[in-house]
């Protein structure tokens, strides 16, 4: 008997997995120097006081997360002959190459202007064309199959590829940047190449990967109201899980990237290679675990590799303070902090979409966009809280710009950039320890996926 190919059984092909992990390649090379470099860039080469730049994040990310509600009620409202989520990517694909480019012509003018001027570039960037992008591009996965162990692969793949954006923004610009002049036109020349390479990656993306989930039930059930769909939102327990799990991803990634670059450039005197070599040996490790985690997700659950990744985070990290002045112990720190978080990363991403599943489940109202846009919103807040808190704390001791040199920092600072970087990543891996430690949806989901069956053969959500 032939088997009909459905979402609920189809096999997405290597094809297709790596062309949906090309759209957040492309995201990673300009959200990779957003979260990595663009604070170096501010402070060091624009000149800007870095309590500027934390408090404009800060503000930033509470527009960001008003934006992220508002996309996922655009997506699900959205039909075109290319679905809901699929249209976003090409629609938006011109527009965020732009605007990561304007991100680094920051005029040299008084400071309120400066500030008015990233603000404004800042948002336009993240608030408006990422979030148009990687909104619906997360939702898609949601969309292309309901297998959760496809949703697995996907998500494994689009994790495994997506850093090497972050390898190109973070690995190779500071040697371009010093190649082209080491000044601010510099940075806008390297900030093109990349724009013009997310460009390209988005366009595969949207060309290659279809939304095959139709679900008959849900398009003939009434239009469930706002208030309706976000308490059912609020009362999914899974939905927190998901968004504390998917911000302590995010945020992992803004600490070590934020203050990395001020670790290797004052404490060990090196900016140039230093910084490249430890991020580029922390990425391939994560990258090379990511991979590593697929047959593991089939054989102990996408739940417990992750739990246990946290804890080896913890240790290693713990590790790292008996010589926080030595390089070969920063290397062990970042592999440590790349091994420990590597099941996270690869099972992020699947989580959410099982979430999804649970949330129609228990509340009879069936939402990709608004739990991807919530868990968005969980990641941007996250991100800049923590990147405002850096850049505070750096003010408070006292960090100097050096925009017009080489600046001495006092030792006030450099105990804080020390600091920082010891005791935000044990943050990180204790609540991501706690929150996995709850979380019991691996073992409910085949349960769940069978009554839903039978609920949408009779026409019910």
């Amino acid at each position: 008997m032939m088997t009909v190919m459905t979402a609920q059984n189809q096999k997405l092909g290597w094809g297709t997995r790596v062309a949906y992990a090309s759209g957040d390649v492309a995201c990673n090379v300009v959200f990779g120097m957003v979260g990595t470099l663009l604070t170096l860039f501010y402070t060091d080469y624009a000149g800007i006081n870095p309590g500027t730049v934390g408090l404009m994040m800060l503000l930033s990310r509470l527009f960001d997360g008003v934006s992220d509600l508002i996309m996922g009620i655009i997506v699900e409202k959205t039909n075109s002959k290319w679905g809901k989520s699929r249209p976003w990517i090409l629609w938006m694909s011109v527009p965020f190459a732009l605007s990561a480019v304007l991100l680094f012509t920051v005029p040299h003018t008084t400071p309120m202007l400066q500030f008015l001027y990233l603000f404004v570039t800042y948002n336009f960037c993240t608030t408006v064309c990422y979030t148009a992008i990687n909104l619906p591009y997360g939702s898609l996965s949601a969309m292309m199959t309901r297998v959760s162990g496809e949703r697995d692969m996907l998500s494994v793949v689009r994790m495994g590829l997506s850093p090497i954006g972050k390898i190109v923004a973070a690995t190779f610009t500071l040697p371009i940047v010093k190649m082209f002049g080491d000044d601010q036109a510099a940075w806008v020349k390297t900030m093109s190449i990349w724009a013009v390479l997310a460009l390209i990656l988005l366009l595969i993306c949207f060309f290659n990967c279809k939304e095959t989930v139709y679900i008959e039930a849900k398009e003939k059930a009434e239009k469930v109201p706002l208030g309706k769909s976000l308490k059912a939102l609020f009362t999914n327990q899974y939905f927190w899980a998901v968004l504390v799990l998917w911000m302590v991803q995010s945020v992992s990634f803004s600490i070590s990237g934020t203050i990395l670059p001020y670790y290797c450039k004052y404490i060990f005197g090196n900016d140039t290679w230093m910084y490249s070599a430890l991020f580029l040996t922390e990425t391939l490790t994560l990258v090379a675990g990511i991979f590593l985690c697929a047959p593991l997700i089939k054989r102990f659950g996408k739940r417990n590799i992750a739990l246990a990744g946290s804890a080896i985070a913890l240790v290693g990290q713990l590790l790292f303070f008996l010589n926080p002045y030595s390089f070969s112990w920063m290397v062990m720190s970042c592999v440590a902090r790349a091994i420990g978080l590597a099941p996270l990363n690869a099972v992020v991403f699947g989580m959410v979409g099982d979430v999804v599943e649970y949330g129609q489940w228990k509340t009879h109202v069936r939402q990709e966009s608004l739990i991807f846009a919530g868990g968005s919103i969980g990641t941007k807040v996250g991100a800049g809280l923590a990147s405002a808190a850096m850049t505070g704390l750096l003010t408070f001791a006292g960090y100097v710009t050096s925009s017009s040199g080489v600046a001495t920092q006092s030792q006030e600072t450099l105990n804080m950039i020390i600091n920082i970087y010891k005791f935000g990543p044990i943050i990180i891996a204790l609540l991501a320890f706690v929150t996995l430690a709850l979380y019991k949806l691996d073992k409910m989901y085949p349960d769940i996926m069978k009554e839903l069956t039978e609920r949408e053969a009779r026409g019910e959500l």
